[in-house]
């Protein structure tokens, strides 16, 4: 039975949430059209930069993600308790980075014009904020932040109009650390075990691809999810931003904006002509009509960092190091075409959660088709299916032989 997405993604049961989106009929729209002979791996460029700019302004962490050519894989952290300690203005500041908004909201957050507003106006902006707040710590918001933008950008390349994903998103819920372990394992080798990639740092547009080009560069800080700027390929080097390409008046007025204006704040700048040329300016209407030239500009935030949760509570509870070796190693046993010996000096992080490599390799595939909407050890996914009464999750099977702990060996005693 189709459940609801509020019941779906509920924070109550945990902030950690594996998401995947696909283009419409599952084609390579993201990659290379064998029938055109057309290359669209630049797109792949612009997911990735986009996701970790919606990052920089939702209260919505990413820990990991893999673009594919026909899909992408998310894992993310959403954290309404940040969002909630955020200030009016800032609420406001925030969702402006995204959408226009109606007119009080501009006037409200102008020192000069503020002073001037009525009562009734400013009621109507405290349920704006609280309207924005909540969007700001909500996953569907973000995913249509990021299906929009991208599917905007690739049907104004092609000249088309139309679908470009095939629905809105399929999340599922992450119910303990092991699965958190499994699930980023599982994103960040997606490229080796599709054979398109031969290790973990030749994963081009690949959260583990980007910590490692960190590490490469001298960065552990970098590496470790603080102050990760994404760097463009040499292919999406050459092009425009996804939302404005070469030669489009839509081009030269951003780049004349972003001359004049290069010291102003993100939200002060105006609205691009693909917002004002709506035929609907009403304020409810401008308020969901994304600001595409202010969203291009917003810097690219960094990964979640790995470290304790008792000392940093929102980060990945690993190390580095650790889930760094476990990738590299499993990657080498994942590949289709050079399956190899699991290691048996894989890192302590398995042998603490309980998780058997040999099982973790034969069942790493199906962590999306294997599980319904959640992933976890059998006793989560009981006590969720309670939670939400329902009299069975999908996955019970898949998370016995994978996450519960490794039989031992039992000796029977002879009778004598």
């Amino acid at each position: 039975m189709t459940r609801p997405r509020a019941s779906l993604v509920s924070l109550s049961d945990t902030p950690w949430y594996h998401v995947v989106t696909r283009c419409v009929r599952r084609a390579y729209l993201c990659g290379f059209d064998r029938l055109t002979g057309r290359s669209f791996e630049h797109r792949r460029g612009w997911v990735e930069l986009r996701l970790r700019q919606l990052a920089g302004v939702f209260a919505i962490d990413v820990a990991a993600y893999a673009v594919m050519s026909n899909h992408v894989h998310l894992v993310v952290r959403v954290d309404a308790d940040r969002a909630a300690g955020w200030s009016d203005a800032e609420v406001l500041r925030r969702w402006r980075c995204l959408f226009r908004g109606p007119e009080v909201v501009e006037r409200f957050l102008s020192p000069a014009t503020r002073a001037g507003m009525t009562e009734a106006e400013l009621e109507v902006v405290a349920g704006l904020v609280a309207t924005y707040r909540a969007r700001l710590a909500d996953l569907s918001w973000f995913m249509r932040v990021l299906n929009e933008s991208i599917a905007r950008a690739a049907n104004r390349e092609d000249g088309v109009r139309g679908r470009f994903w095939e629905g809105r998103f399929r999340s599922q819920a992450i119910l303990d650390e092991t699965a958190l372990l499994a699930v980023m394992a599982y994103v960040d080798l997606n490229p080796i075990r599709a054979g398109i990639a031969e290790t973990p740092e030749d994963s081009a547009h690949t959260g583990i691809a980007a910590r490692i080009a960190a590490l490469r560069a001298g960065d552990d800080g970098a590496a470790n999810g603080r102050h990760l700027v994404v760097a463009p390929s040499p292919d999406t080097a050459k092009r425009a931003p996804p939302d404005v390409h070469p030669g489009s008046q839509r081009a030269r007025a951003a780049q004349e904006t972003a001359t004049s204006e290069t010291d102003a704040p993100p939200a002060t700048h105006p609205p691009s002509p693909a917002v004002t040329d709506h035929a609907d300016s009403s304020p409810d209407a401008r308020s969901t009509h994304l600001w595409e030239t202010v969203l291009d500009r917003l810097p690219a935030a960094p990964l979640l960092p790995f470290g304790n949760p008792a000392e940093v509570p929102a980060a990945i509870p690993f190390t580095f190091d650790g889930y760094l070796t476990l990738v590299d190693s499993l990657g080498r046993a994942l590949h289709p075409r050079k399956r190899g010996a699991i290691p048996a000096d894989l890192p302590d992080i398995l042998s603490r959660l309980g998780i058997a490599p040999e099982r973790f390799v034969e069942h790493a595939g199906f962590l999306l088709k294997g599980f319904g909407a959640a992933i976890g050890a059998p006793e989560r996914l009981i006590a969720l299916a309670a939670r939400r009464e329902c009299r069975y999750l999908r996955g019970q099977r898949r998370a016995r032989l994978l996450f519960s702990p490794p039989r031992q060996e039992q000796h029977a005693c002879s009778i004598q």
